[in-house]
């Protein structure tokens, strides 16, 4: 589903105006931007639990599992907030 927004968009782009395409972005750089405010979201959440619990190898499972799942959503919130126009010039 994400591989098959990223091809879509490229097929896609000389379908949409001009202004539509500056306004927009592509799947690419969401998932970049989704990767990097991961690793910055992770540490504090590794760090947080590992306080709260003292155990560094408890506190990296929690960091692995959030990771995956908040990319994912995180990707999927971009896309959304992509397709509301309210707020773009």
């Amino acid at each position: 589903m994400i591989i098959d927004q990223i091809f879509t968009w490229n097929n896609n782009k000389s379908e949409k105006t001009n202004e539509t395409v500056i306004n927009s972005e592509k799947p690419a750089r969401s998932i970049v931007k989704a990767i990097s405010w991961r690793i910055v979201g992770t540490i504090d959440t590794i760090l947080i639990s590992w306080f709260i619990t003292g155990k560094i190898t408890l506190a990296l499972s929690i960091g692995l599992i959030e990771i995956i799942t908040k990319m994912l959503l995180y990707f999927f919130h971009e896309r959304i907030w992509n397709l509301i126009k309210w707020g773009k010039q």
